[in-house]
């Protein structure tokens, strides 16, 4: 299988990998390395494809299941769920070999660090709960357990989501992103000539948006598109019926 690194300025000790779609067992629309176990693909071939996904990981991943919420899991209340499923859309830890995994097909995946590499973070991040502030939560849950970091101590990486050419959206994604109360670009939604009331949305200037009103200044990625790159990744957008891929990070021992 192909991973994707990557590319930011973070200590060694933080390790992170992003999956593609190839490398599995699954056949098609599902073809080969789909990581969900909710879009419809066989049972066996998702439990086979995540033991192939784990075999370069420390650990088993802490799989979410989710929601377009704005929950963050942290290491308290996963200790103190009283079952194996972790309801959220976001996770922090600060406790080494702990793998924490987004699973996305158009929506973007947020990693997060600090600079000495004590805490790490992974946030999925659709245009539902970016507008309802999931980065926000995930940033404010990084500072919490790490003691002693500002938001400008945080680095964060915008994985592989839809790109601004690609993601068409109406004027309610317009209007909740306005009525939402939180910063944001009115220029990351363009008109798009000759449909009334469509725009062209671009993902990662929004969550950029978002993180810098946070006082996150290290912000990397954002070069790829789900869409536009079906070799490499699913899009729901653009197949419909579809795998996931996976973006992992952890402190390594």
């Amino acid at each position: 299988m192909s991973w994707i690194n990557p590319q930011w300025q973070v200590p060694a000790s933080v390790k992170a990998q992003v999956s593609t779609r190839t490398g599995g067992v699954s056949a098609s629309p599902f073809e080969s390395l789909n990581l969900g176990d909710h879009v419809g693909d066989h049972i066996e071939n998702v439990l086979a494809n995540r033991a192939v996904f784990t075999e370069t990981l420390p650990n088993q991943p802490l799989w979410l299941k989710q929601t377009h919420s704005t929950v963050v899991s942290t290491p308290e209340t996963r200790r103190a769920k009283s079952s194996d499923v972790i309801n959220a859309d976001a996770s922090v830890t600060n406790i080494a070999n702990e793998v924490l995994v987004i699973m996305t097909a158009d929506c973007l995946p947020a990693l997060f660090t600090n600079s000495k590499g004590t805490v790490v973070g992974a946030a999925h991040a659709g245009w539902r709960g970016l507008c309802a502030g999931v980065l926000e939560n995930t940033v404010a849950e990084m500072l919490r357990l790490s003691k002693e970091s500002s938001a400008s101590d945080l680095l964060v990486w915008l994985g592989p989501a839809i790109g601004p050419e690609s993601f068409e959206v109406g004027e309610d994604v317009v209007k909740a992103f306005r009525d939402s109360g939180l910063p944001f670009s009115e220029e990351a939604f363009q008109p798009i000539a000759g449909k009334s009331g469509k725009f062209l949305a671009d993902i990662y200037r929004l969550a950029g948006d978002r993180l810098e009103a946070c006082g996150v200044t290290s912000i990397f990625g954002g070069e790829y598109c789900t869409v536009r790159d079906s070799e490499q990744f699913f899009s729901y957008r653009r197949d419909g019926e579809t795998g996931r891929f996976a973006s992992a990070i952890w402190i390594a021992k």
